[in-house]
């Protein structure tokens, strides 16, 4: 369950000056399995998934839920962004009790490089401050994802701690919500 669950959804498609945010739709499918299947994406989150598992597996509409956006430019999907509440078991929390909304994305490699990231990143933020204002975001990525480091600190994530996990060292950071 995530803090989403009581936001209406789907949200309004967010528009930023190159991309759009909106809720995932079954023409998304093909490039769902790209990204997760993709062994380039899958450098930090636990390596690639195996294509035909994933054509087999995954849902006509997927990643239709509260708190996942697909990032679409020019009409075409490119990646997308999660928000959902960190599970309790994992280590990296900022409050005692866990249950603290984490942000996570993927982008395709032909994407990478050009600000997507961050730009979708943030319009996503600043859409959660609105709806949830006062609630602080977690992220968490491996310190050897150096492009990942780099839109944490563009985007304002603030390092709490590092540990171990998946095998490799893990940054863990926070963004509060922008005074009002």
């Amino acid at each position: 369950m995530t803090k989403l669950d009581h936001v209406a959804w789907p949200p309004a498609p967010i528009k930023t000056e190159r991309l759009v945010l909106r809720e995932s739709e079954a023409r998304d499918r093909a490039t769902f399995i790209e990204l997760f299947a993709s062994p380039e994406v899958g450098t930090y989150i636990g390596g690639a998934r195996p294509r035909e598992e994933l054509e087999r597996t995954s849902p006509a509409i997927p990643g239709r839920r509260p708190g996942l956006f697909v990032i679409e430019l020019d009409g075409s999907l490119i990646g997308m962004i999660t928000l959902d509440q960190r599970d309790a078991e994992r280590p990296g929390h900022i409050r005692p009790t866990g249950g603290e909304t984490e942000l996570g994305y993927l982008i395709l490699p032909q994407a990478w490089g050009r600000g997507y990231a961050a730009e979708a990143c943030a319009a996503a933020l600043d859409w959660f401050a609105e709806v949830l204002p006062g609630e602080p975001v977690v992220l968490c990525t491996q310190t050897a994802n150096e492009r990942s480091m780099r839109v944490a600190a563009k985007l304002g994530f603030v390092e709490v701690e590092r540990f171990e996990e998946y095998g490799a060292e893990q940054w863990f950071g926070v963004r509060h919500p922008p005074s009002r």
